[in-house]
């Protein structure tokens, strides 16, 4: 039986007789999009684009397993992450399942032997050229100028997008509690960006009287629903730091009860340790407890002078989110991890660029632009253009992949670029499917080169 991934690596380049696809019920296959590989966990592929005999092609995520017993042995039967899956691959010959619109054995219609495509895969990397997006070749005619400047627009429609929010929710709850919610909101990364939301938004009724970076930690964590109802009994440090926290939040949690979320709310699964949410609030717990962080961020943003270098103002606003050491966060990743051999800092210089690009430069501008400070706007503007490009994500990743026929994350210059190129998928691909359909890009694409 063949390894999964080389499976994997079939279903993604086709390697299939196309025209002989037949479901396990009999039914007529025809791929018109395998899907995009997934790097976070659910479903092998999304937005794969499949015809059944002859009724209308249909969107939805390909599961590959070698058995079609895994569909129950792996749980996906349970998992509500699977719930758009359209269609269960697997190796040997299958029955139709109910739980799963389609099951497709891949045994008997490979378009070479095994021990072939095992070979022929074996250092297959990316996106097929045959499954890019339409506006990849276009793209590709673009001079290098060219393509920074679609680029660059994109990043400016993004940025003036999440300014704009900002300005529509300061008018109900202030500058400062807009900057704070979305501080929030980052902290929370793509999957715990709502109960992050939240917590930031109830900030008023549990934040006041807890002046300590611990009490504030006590309370986050108690109204996040995160602090957890047991002693680990296997590391003391951290039990020594839970009873602490319990013995703050045991005299609050009454008062707080109609702020408490539910931990089911939380997706903590397949996260990394240091991006646990527990770690993230233990940061934010630090940034309320200073009581600067709102005017550090306004001085630096009025800081202006056009000799500093972007890597200085990375370093400047690094050192505004820093903090310094933490009894107990700075020796754990979590609850139930063993403490460090050495302390790690709360905050990377990479989530600098995030908070920057998506909090920080957006927040000041439309201040400024309320303010009818047009010398402050355009130097904000221009750190956000020349800021240092954030960490590669999946969103771009796919997306160098499928628009600009690219592995290589240095092709985009700067954070500007990374947002531009995420505003076109949002704006663009978002609102098509993997075969294109109806997108306008490409044609964009074109008159621009021509323009």
């Amino acid at each position: 039986m063949p390894p999964e991934k080389l499976l994997q690596t079939v279903w993604q380049h086709q390697r299939l007789r196309r025209d002989e696809l037949k479901t396990a019920a009999g039914r007529r296959l025809r791929v018109l999009h395998p899907g995009f590989a997934s790097a976070e966990g659910g479903p092998d592929f999304r937005g794969a684009v499949l015809q059944f005999d002859q009724a209308p092609p249909v969107s939805g995520d390909v599961e590959i397993d070698l058995q079609s017993s895994g569909w129950h042995a792996h749980g996906h039967d349970q998992n509500p992450s699977f719930k758009n899956v359209i269609l269960h691959v697997v190796w040997e010959t299958a029955k139709p399942n109910p739980q799963v619109p389609a099951v497709l054995a891949l045994q008997s219609v490979l378009d070479a032997p095994l021990a072939e495509l095992a070979l022929a895969l074996e250092n297959e990397a990316g996106l097929p050229e045959a499954l890019r997006g339409q506006c990849a070749s276009p793209l590709r005619e673009l001079a290098a100028a060219q393509l920074s400047e679609i680029l660059r627009a994109a990043a400016q429609v993004r940025f003036q997008i999440k300014a704009e929010a900002m300005r529509a929710r300061a008018k109900a709850v202030g500058w400062e509690q807009t900057l704070w919610e979305n501080l929030f909101r980052a902290l929370g990364y793509k999957h715990n960006v709502w109960p992050m939301l939240n917590l930031a938004e109830t900030k008023s009724r549990w934040l006041p009287g807890a002046g300590s970076a611990l009490e504030i930690q006590t309370r986050l964590l108690g109204v996040s629903g995160l602090l957890p109802a047991e002693l680990t009994r296997a590391e003391k440090s951290a039990d020594t730091f839970l009873r602490r926290a319990w013995d703050g939040w045991w005299r609050d949690r009454d008062a707080f009860e109609s702020c408490v979320l539910p931990r089911a709310l939380w997706k903590l699964h397949g996260l990394r340790p240091a991006n646990h949410p527990q770690r993230r609030l233990a940061l934010a717990a630090h940034w309320l407890a200073s009581g600067q962080l709102v005017a550090k961020i306004g001085d630096w943003g009025a800081a202006a002078d056009p000799q500093v270098s972007p890597t200085r103002w990375v370093a400047s606003l690094h050192a505004i989110f820093w903090v310094e050491r933490d009894e107990f966060w700075s020796w754990h990743w979590t609850f139930k991890s063993a403490r460090l051999a050495q302390p790690q800092p709360l905050l990377g210089a990479a989530r600098v660029t995030d908070l920057a690009v998506n909090v920080v430069l957006p927040w000041l501008w439309i201040r400024a632009q309320e303010g009818g400070n047009e010398t402050f706007q355009r130097e904000v503007e221009r750190r956000f253009f020349a800021w240092p490009a954030a960490e590669d994500n999946s969103v771009l990743k796919l997306a160098r992949q499928r628009l600009l026929g690219t592995t290589n994350a240095r092709l985009l210059k700067g954070a500007a670029e990374q947002q531009g190129l995420m505003q076109i998928v949002r704006d663009f691909c978002a609102h098509s499917n993997a075969i294109c359909a109806d997108c306008r890009f490409p044609d964009l694409v074109r008159s621009w080169r021509t323009n």
